[in-house]
């Protein structure tokens, strides 16, 4: 008799943005891996201190674009932000794991009542938020991506 069947990995999710004309997702592919620098506000700072490795985040273009158009990983947890001129903040690593096949608006996002929670949605300025697994399986579903 075989005992109980192993948990499935829990992992954290994460939405991050960033300004295409200032770093893209073509410019993520490209490089692999990259340290996700530059965050100077305290509430994301948190959040990046709370992600986890092998953690999964959308990668959303703001200001251009707006819209969810690829998904990164975390390969390195928080550690000190080199391009910070005083201590106190943090990077993460993220690696791409891979473009979204349809990207996410976000006025699709906005249109639907199911994200009416979502801090995209209530706090749209914020850089680095965590997202639900409920709002993460829809928008992987409106998106078409698959995890393996």
């Amino acid at each position: 008799m075989s005992g109980p069947s192993p948990s499935p990995v829990r992992r954290g999710h994460w939405l991050v943005k960033s300004e295409p004309d200032s770093f893209s997702w073509q410019q993520q592919v490209a490089v692999g891996v990259e340290p996700w620098t530059g965050v100077r506000n305290h509430t994301a700072k948190n959040h990046l201190k709370a992600m986890r490795r092998g953690d999964r985040a959308f990668f959303y273009h703001s200001n251009t674009g707006k819209e969810v158009v690829g998904v990164v990983e975390v390969v390195r947890e928080a550690y000190p932000d080199p391009t910070a001129e005083s201590g106190g903040w943090v990077c993460v690593d993220m690696r791409a794991v891979g473009p979204m096949p349809h990207p996410v608006s976000l006025a699709a996002i906005r249109a639907d009542r199911h994200f009416a929670e979502m801090l995209l949605v209530r706090q749209g300025r914020l850089s680095v938020m965590p997202v639900a697994q409920a709002h993460w399986n829809r928008i992987c579903r409106m998106g078409g991506w698959r995890e393996e």
